[in-house]
């Protein structure tokens, strides 16, 4: 595959060019998947695919991940429209720094957006470098972390209460709510990446909601500490959207956050996930 790649600082973040996403060998997607666990989230400009196409991409990468909450487009049950219309009041879907469906018991790997329409001005996806957060700690800090594990929740944004809050109903995307949102799951604080060994910090604002090992007035205090550290401006790369960009990201190191700033234009999307495993506490 002879690809054009240009990094972001620090190697957090990447746009790489050259390629057709739409016909892959095995060799070309092995090297693309080398490219995301080193820079993190990789962009590929200039990508015209239909659904079907969004889907067999995303297939090479792994399967399908599982898509609660929002209802996906007609006839193709694992792709999200992230849609929003000129005249909607609520803030832009994504709006809160989190990592996707990180309530689940096996989150998503890997998020693939591929942007349709995108508006003249504002729009653009901050992310948030989980490795270089942990990093940045103090030894005897990091060292208490990785014995913690982190309570998640989808039921801030996906509740019945969460939704009318949110004011899900305003939406021109459907919104699922549910009384499943109210679970909880464990997950460690800081996680090990399956894949390259590397320890992020992983919580994030929308979905983790406690630590099992301390009572609430002390882990809301760490949590709220802990989240205003992980996406400090050294940490965080600002992407700007072309239409037909395709962007993938790591979910298992990285957070994002969706920007506003383009009311009184239509932004559309379209986004599927990777399957992942499950994260797995590792004190030493």
């Amino acid at each position: 595959m002879s690809v054009a790649v240009a990094a972001e600082a620090n190697d957090f973040g990447a746009t790489v060019s050259g390629v057709d996403l739409t016909n892959l060998h095995d060799s070309q997607v092995e090297q693309i998947r080398a490219l995301w666990l080193k820079h993190q989230v990789l962009s590929f400009p200039e990508q015209r695919l239909n659904h079907d196409q969004l889907a067999a991409f995303t297939l090479q990468l792994g399967a399908f991940g599982l898509e609660p909450y929002v209802a996906p487009v007609r006839d193709h049950e694992h792709i999200l429209e992230i849609r929003r219309e000129p005249d909607e009041a609520v803030q832009p879907f994504g709006a809160s720094w989190h990592s996707d469906w990180s309530f689940q018991p096996e989150p998503p790997a890997a998020t693939i957006l591929h942007a349709k329409i995108i508006p003249p001005v504002g729009g653009d996806t901050l992310y948030a470098d989980g490795y270089a957060a942990f990093a940045a700690l103090s030894a005897d800090e990091q060292d208490y972390l990785k014995t913690l594990r982190a309570l998640h929740s989808a039921r801030r944004p996906y509740s019945h209460q969460g939704y009318q809050a949110g004011g899900g109903d305003q939406r021109s995307m459907t919104i699922l709510p549910s009384d499943s949102a109210l679970e909880i799951v464990e997950h460690p604080l800081v996680r090990t990446h399956p894949e390259t060994g590397r320890q992020a910090l992983w919580v994030n604002a929308v979905y983790t909601v406690g630590i099992k090992e301390l009572d609430e007035d002390v882990a809301s205090q760490l949590l709220a500490r802990l989240f205003a550290h992980s996406i400090e401006d050294r940490f965080v790369y600002r992407h700007r959207w072309q239409t037909n960009m395709l962007t993938i990201w790591d979910n298992r190191c990285v957070q994002h956050c969706a920007q506003g700033g383009y009311d009184g234009h239509r932004r559309v999307l379209h986004r599927t996930t990777v399957a992942g495993d499950r994260p797995f506490l590792r004190t030493a």
